[in-house]
C-alpha cells in the first residue's frame, strides 16, 4: 500500500468512528465508471438532516434498483425563512453529508454532489469582486435566491475568472472533504444558468482589443442588433475561451485534486460545446428541457475522446414547467410508459447513464415535494414499476457501454453559424433559451443518419491521424469520411479540411462556406478553391462516399451502436421517439399496434436485410456478429399502458 492509500485508509477508518452507524464500506469504484444502474438527484431541503431519514431513503433506493444519488442542496421546505437548519457549509452540514456518503457506499450505492447550493455555483459568501458581472459593471450584485441560505441571497461566482472559482472551490472542498474520502464521487455542474447577454469579466476589453484590434466597449449595447453579427461573433469567440479555460477546465482540475471527477451539463453555455464537453470527465445532457437529439453533441465528444460514459438528467419537466413553488404539470401523476419513451430516445442518441430527476429528501411517510417533476419516492404513482423499469435501464445501459461506439462519418458542427445567427426566431425561444449559440436544434441531415455520424469541430480536426493502411482516426474514432454543410467556417477549419482531403479523406462539401467575424484571411478563397478541385470532394454524397451506411432504409428509427470483439450491438429506439419535443403530451407513449421498419445493415462486408418489428412500448437491441448473423437481445420491459392523451 502506497503512502497516499495508507493515509486515505486511516482517514476512512477515522470517519467510521466519527460518523457511526455507517457499517463497513463496500466501495463503489466509480473511477472505472462501472455503475450501469440509474442514479437519482436527491434534493436536500435546508434543514437539520436526520440520519434515520438518510438511511431510510438510501435503503429504499437500493431496494428499487437505483445505483446511487447526487445530493443537491436547496431552499427550506415551502420556502420557510425561519426553518431550522444546519448553517451552510457548517460542521453539522459536513457531518450529515459525510454520513450520507459513507452509508450509501456501505450498501453499494454511489454518492455524488452538486458543487454548491441550488445552481449555478455561488452563495452569500461570494464577495462582490468574485461575482458575475456584465459590461459596465465593476462589482456584482446579489442574484441567487431559494438556496440553502434562504431568505439570504447570494452571488453567482464569475464563471469567467479562474481565481474566483478557486476561492469558491476552496470553501466548498473544505466542507465536502470528509465526504470525498473513500470511493470517488462526481462533482456535478448543472446546465448554464448565468445570464449571457453582455457577460463580462475584468480585462475582457483589453484582451479583446489585443486579439481583434478594435474597442468592444462602445459596441456592447449593439451586439444583439441586426448588422452587428460579425462583432457579436468576435465577442462570442473570446467569451467561449473564457468559459472553457477559466471555468470548465479548472473545475475538472479541482475535482482531480480532491479524489473526485466531474459530471457536467455544458448545455446552454456560451462556448464551443464540443470542446467544453471534452474538458470534463462525464459529459451530461438533459431531457426534455433539451430535446433528446441534443445528446449527440456530448456523445460525439465522448466518442472522439474515449470517454466511457455519457449521462443524462432525465425526465426533467416532462409535461411542462411551472415556476416555484409549482407543482409542475401532472406532477405525481407521471407514467412509466412516457418515461421509457424519453429514456429510449436518449439511448438512441448516445446516452449510457440515466440520472433521475429526482427524489426530495423525506423521512419515512414524509410528503416533501420538489416543485419540478418527476417525483421519485414510495408515493410516486409508478412506485411498483420502479424495480423492473430500473432493471431495464440498467440492462440497456450495460450494452450501451460495451466495447466502443461505432461510427464511420464525422459531420462539422455549425458553431460558426450559431454565433453569426445571434438569436433564435421567437418560435424557437424558451423563457430560459434565446441564443442560437445553444445549438439546441442542430440535427444530422437525413441522408447521413444511417452512418451514425459524430459531430466534429476545429479543435478535433487538428487531431486527425492516419495509419499505414490509410485509415483516418480522430481520437478514439475511426472516420472514413467528412460531411460539411455550413454557411460560415473559419479559415483554420477550412485549412484543416483541405489537408485531410489532400491526404485522401472523402469530403462531402454541400455548399461554399464564408468567413465569419471581422478577421479575414487573404488565402480563404484560394484554400476553398483548392479543396473543391480535389476528386474526393463533392456536394454529392454518393460521388465521394462509396461505403454504404451502417443502417439504410426509409424512415429510419433513431439508433446507436457499439462495437465489441465479437460483433456489433445496435439499439433501435421505438419509432415513437423520433422528434420528441418539450413538453411531452400526457400519455404520448400510448401505443396499440406493432410498427415495422425494413432496413439493410452493412457490416464487415456483409449486407443484411431484416425487418425491425416494434411491439407497443418496445425498443429493440440486436447483435450483428462478425459472420453477418443477426441475434436479437432481450431487453423487453412492458410498462403499464398510459391513459389516452387528451385532444
Amino acid at each position: 500500500m502506497n503512502q497516499k492509500s495508507l493515509i486515505i485508509s486511516l482517514l476512512t477508518g477515522l470517519l467510521s468512528l466519527l460518523y457511526p452507524g455507517t457499517g463497513k464500506s463496500q466501495e463503489t469504484n466509480y473511477t472505472d465508471f462501472t455503475i450501469a444502474k440509474p442514479l437519482t438527484r436527491w434534493w436536500w431541503f435546508a434543514s437539520e438532516i436526520d440520519t434515520n431519514a438518510v438511511q431510510y431513503q438510501l435503503d429504499w433506493l437500493k431496494k428499487n434498483e437505483f445505483g446511487g444519488v447526487e445530493i443537491a442542496w436547496i431552499y427550506p421546505v415551502g420556502g420557510d425563512s425561519a426553518a431550522k437548519r444546519y448553517a451552510w457549509q457548517s460542521a453539522g452540514w459536513t457531518r450529515s453529508v459525510a454520513f450520507a456518503k459513507r452509508y450509501a457506499n456501505s450498501i453499494g450505492l454511489a454518492c455524488d454532489f452538486t458543487f454548491g447550493t441550488l445552481w449555478p455555483f455561488g452563495d452569500s459568501q461570494v464577495p462582490p469582486e468574485d461575482g458575475t458581472i456584465f459590461a459596465g459593471d465593476t462589482l456584482s450584485e446579489a442574484t441567487m435566491r431559494l438556496t440553502w441560505e434562504h431568505p439570504v441571497k447570494g452571488r453567482v461566482i464569475n464563471h469567467l475568472d479562474r481565481d474566483a472559482l478557486m476561492r469558491y472551490a476552496q470553501r466548498m472542498i473544505s466542507a465536502l472533504r470528509p465526504a470525498l474520502l473513500g470511493s470517488y464521487s462526481a462533482l456535478f455542474c448543472d446546465s448554464w444558468e448565468v445570464e449571457t447577454r453582455k457577460l463580462w469579466t475584468k480585462g475582457f476589453d483589453q484582451e479583446f482589443n489585443s486579439r481583434y484590434s478594435y474597442d468592444i466597449l462602445p459596441l456592447v449595447d449593439s451586439l444583439y442588433r441586426p448588422g452587428f453579427e460579425p462583432v457579436y461573433y468576435d465577442y462570442m469567440k473570446l467569451l467561449s475561451d473564457y468559459v472553457l479555460y477559466e471555468f470548465y477546465a479548472p473545475f475538472t482540475e479541482v475535482a482531480h485534486q480532491n479524489n473526485a471527477f466531474t459530471r457536467v451539463q455544458c448545455g446552454g453555455s456560451p462556448t464551443d460545446l464540443l470542446t467544453a464537453f471534452s474538458l470534463v470527465d462525464i459529459p451530461e445532457t438533459e431531457a426534455l428541457l433539451f430535446e433528446p437529439s441534443f445528446a449527440r453533441i456530448p456523445a460525439s465528444t465522448a466518442v472522439i475522446t474515449a470517454k466511457p460514459v455519457v449521462s443524462a438528467e432525465a425526465f426533467t419537466c416532462l409535461y411542462g414547467w411551472k415556476g416555484w413553488p409549482g407543482p409542475g404539470p401532472f406532477q405525481k401523476q407521471e407514467q412509466i410508459a412516457d418515461l421509457k419513451l424519453v429514456a429510449d430516445a436518449l439511448f438512441a442518441n448516445g446516452v449510457n447513464q440515466i440520472i433521475w430527476h429526482g427524489m426530495p429528501y423525506n423521512p419515512k411517510g414524509g410528503s416533501n415535494l420538489f416543485y419540478v417533476s418527476v417525483h421519485v419516492g414510495p408515493d410516486a404513482p409508478f412506485a411498483l414499476e420502479l424495480p423492473p423499469f430500473n432493471k431495464y435501464l440498467e440492462r440497456t445501459t450495460s450494452f450501451m457501454r460495451a466495447g466502443k461506439p461505432y461510427t464511420s462519418m464525422a459531420i462539422y458542427l455549425p458553431l460558426e453559424d450559431s454565433w453569426m445567427g445571434v438569436e433564435y426566431p421567437d418560435s424557437l425561444k424558451f423563457p430560459w433559451a434565446w441564443g442560437a449559440y445553444e445549438l439546441r436544434y442542430v440535427k444530422a441531415p437525413e441522408e447521413i443518419r444511417g452512418y451514425q455520424p459524430v459531430w466534429i469541430n476545429q479543435n478535433f480536426l487538428s487531431g486527425f491521424t492516419r495509419d499505414e493502411a490509410g485509415n483516418f482516426f480522430c481520437g478514439n474514432a475511426r472516420i472514413s469520411s467528412l460531411y460539411v454543410d455550413v454557411e460560415y467556417m473559419e479559415f483554420e477549419s477550412l485549412h484543416w479540411i483541405l489537408l485531410l482531403a489532400q491526404s485522401g479523406m472523402p469530403v462531402c462539401l454541400k455548399r461554399d462556406p464564408i468567413e465569419p467575424g471581422t478577421l479575414f484571411s487573404p488565402l480563404y478563397d484560394q484554400v476553398l478553391s483548392s479543396l473543391k478541385s480535389l476528386p474526393n470532394v463533392s456536394a454529392d454524397l454518393h460521388l465521394v462516399v462509396t461505403t454504404p451506411p451502417l443502417v439504410a432504409g426509409a424512415n429510419l428509427p433513431d439508433f446507436w451502436s457499439r462495437e465489441t470483439a465479437d460483433g456489433l450491438y445496435i439499439f433501435f429506439a421505438n419509432p415513437k421517439t423520433r422528434g420528441l419535443k418539450y413538453p411531452l403530451r400526457y400519455g404520448q407513449s400510448l401505443s396499440e399496434e406493432t410498427v415495422e421498419r425494413e432496413v439493410t445493415i452493412s457490416y464487415q462486408g456483409f449486407t443484411i436485410h431484416t425487418t425491425l418489428s416494434f411491439k407497443p412500448y418496445q425498443s429493440l437491441l440486436i447483435k450483428v456478429t462478425r459472420f453477418g448473423e443477426i441475434e436479437p437481445v432481450n431487453i423487453t420491459f412492458t410498462p403499464s399502458p398510459p391513459v389516452k392523451p387528451g385532444p
